[in-house]
């Protein structure tokens, strides 16, 4: 099995080629909020944080970005989407992320807001209180 052949890390039950390659390797921008935070999941399990700020909403993004290296991304959950869709403006998407780091699982469930501008979705931010 070659490496565009693997299951995609953000558990679409896609290949990665299929799924979030062509968003990673600049291709082209996530059609939707929901294809750009499996993208972004994917990202931090690939330890791409070049794509992480590059899909950050200029206004919310940090300065810098620093990925542990020993965090282990163990599965992606989306819970629900709303708008966020092609001809919308914003969007939403709730998830739960699970990783291991130092040893210890971790569960991150956050409800993260996107906007659409320029032709392309980005990341704003996530609640993660009562996602």
């Amino acid at each position: 099995m070659s490496a565009d052949d693997t299951p995609c890390p953000c558990d679409s039950g896609f290949p990665f080629a299929a799924c979030c390659a062509p968003f990673l390797t600049g291709l082209g921008p996530a059609p939707t909020a929901e294809a750009l935070m499996r993208s972004r999941y994917t990202a931090y399990a690939r330890g791409r944080k070049d794509y992480l700020l590059a899909t950050w909403y200029p206004v919310t993004r940090p300065d810098s970005l620093d990925l542990d290296p020993n965090t282990r991304w163990l599965g992606l959950q989306v819970r629900g989407a709303w708008e966020g869709n092609p001809g919308d403006t914003r969007g939403r998407v709730e998830f739960v992320a699970r990783c291991k780091r130092g040893g210890r699982a971790k569960r991150i469930h956050e409800m993260s807001r996107f906007v659409f501008e320029d032709g392309r979705w980005f990341y704003v931010d996530g609640d993660t209180r009562g996602a």
